[in-house]
């Protein structure tokens, strides 16, 4: 049998001596810088500040209590921006007293206002409401109809420039201004080789988004207080969409599938399309949509985010643990039972050790399976152990910053060698580290 020649282009040779493979590394950001404050407490958004991690309760924000409760504790799992509800007038009357019982838990996340059909309204009416949130999202599909629309678009435009806050122009294909998108599909069909449906409500949705946020800055707004976003549900339409939106203007953009959904499913569509746009340099601030599963935390989709971003290497959170997903050599699932307690150990401490312990999030640990890869992972981790597979020798060697420290034996490995990390811990990253 006559061999076949693997593909190659010609004159590519096998083996590159001429220039070294590029580092993998994301592309950088070009969007202009604004702030979100409250307080003392002040979130840089754009520019080169770090990629942004925000979510949205789910609670009714007229009930203070359990909003406020929910609001910390998407602050504690890592959002920096919290979006709430604002629908009627009780929403509108509980704000104020959300943000009190979150400044006496000294929870200074800023709030955000999310806004859809009588906004315009709610912020007038209510002068407390408005001065209690950081930041306003506008919908410039369903602010009005008609004459209505540029006039209540303006209204809340000069809410925010009355109290110095920062707008969120956020379209949605689930709520695209139909008349916009009515009118662009007369014209496409008036083409002599109209554009796919699709096509042309990517650009209703950039479109609508650009155009409003020209018309805030005709009334005063300062253009880098203005986040613009373009949400769908469709990974693909996602890319798309913001990749030709990122071309066209500076401004700072949230990313975010809307509806991304439940469980696996929403998690891998965020992830998959986030990280082609993030790697891309294209996206400030990010909310991961998940439909909690019942019974899960709404910290869960903060979770999502934050792994996303520590995935790409764009910023660091806690300490990653790399782990083998187990062959036939590992039967055993005592390499599976240390990892996630090392794991849950590590997420645990956080709380404590980001304060204590400044960059221990950048760690890195390896709980490994078995010799073939064990030893090596955790020659390249800060700390590392490399358990016995089916039929190896019962030890267990330890490596720390890439030499073997221990070999750990019996029934109190997993204990022994959590002792070991709180001690690298605390040598490497305490106050008298160095």
């Amino acid at each position: 049998m006559t061999a076949i020649e693997p593909p190659r282009a010609a004159g590519v040779p096998i083996v590159n001596t001429e220039r070294p493979i590029p580092l993998g590394a994301p592309a950088p950001r070009r969007t202009r810088q604004g702030v979100v404050a409250w307080g003392d407490h002040r979130v840089t958004v754009g520019g080169n500040a770090p990629i942004r991690v925000q979510s949205m309760t789910n609670t009714d924000t007229a009930d203070v209590i359990a909003t406020a409760i929910q609001v910390k504790e998407l602050a504690q799992a890592g959002s920096e921006l919290v979006r709430i509800t604002v629908n009627n007038d009780e929403a509108a009357r509980a704000v104020p007293h959300i943000r009190e019982q979150l400044d006496r838990m000294g929870v200074s996340v800023p709030l955000i206002g999310d806004f859809h059909f009588n906004g315009h309204r709610l912020l007038a009416e209510y002068p407390a409401m408005a001065q209690a949130l950081s930041k306003y999202r506008i919908n410039p599909g369903n602010v009005g109809r008609g004459e209505k629309k540029d006039r209540q678009f303006a209204q809340m435009v000069e809410a925010a420039l009355r109290w110095g806050r920062p707008i969120r122009i956020g379209v949605n294909w689930g709520s695209l201004d139909p008349e916009l998108l009515g009118q662009m599909m007369d014209d496409n069909a008036r083409r002599p080789q109209p554009w796919d449906a699709r096509q042309v409500m990517y650009e209703a949705l950039i479109t609508s988004a650009l155009a409003s946020a020209e018309r805030a800055i005709e009334i005063g707004m300062a253009p880098e207080n203005i986040v613009l976003s373009c949400k769908v549900s469709n990974a693909q339409d996602l890319i798309a969409v913001y990749q030709e939106l990122a071309r066209r203007c500076d401004y700072p953009l949230h990313l975010g599938l809307t509806e991304a959904g439940m469980g696996t499913k929403g998690t891998v569509a965020s992830a998959a399309a986030l990280a082609v746009l993030l790697q891309q340099g294209i996206g400030d601030t990010i909310r991961v949509s998940l439909t909690p599963q019942p019974g899960e935390p709404r910290t869960q989709e903060v979770v999502v985010a934050l792994e996303i971003l520590q995935a790409l290497g764009l910023r660091a959170f806690v300490p990653s643990v790399t782990a083998c997903p187990g062959c036939g050599r590992t039967t055993s699932t005592v390499f599976q039972e240390l990892a996630k307690q090392i794991d849950d150990h590590l997420r645990a401490a956080m709380p404590i050790w980001r304060s204590r312990y400044p960059g221990v999030e950048n760690l890195r640990v390896a709980v490994m399976g078995c010799i073939v890869n064990g030893p090596g992972e955790s020659k390249h981790a800060d700390i590392g152990i490399s358990l016995p597979g089916t039929g190896e020798a019962p030890a267990a060697p330890v490596y720390v910053d890439g030499q073997k420290v221990a070999t750990l034996r019996g029934e109190r490995i997993a204990e022994e060698f959590r002792q070991i990390v709180e001690d690298y811990v605390a040598r490497r990253f305490g106050s008298g580290a160095g």
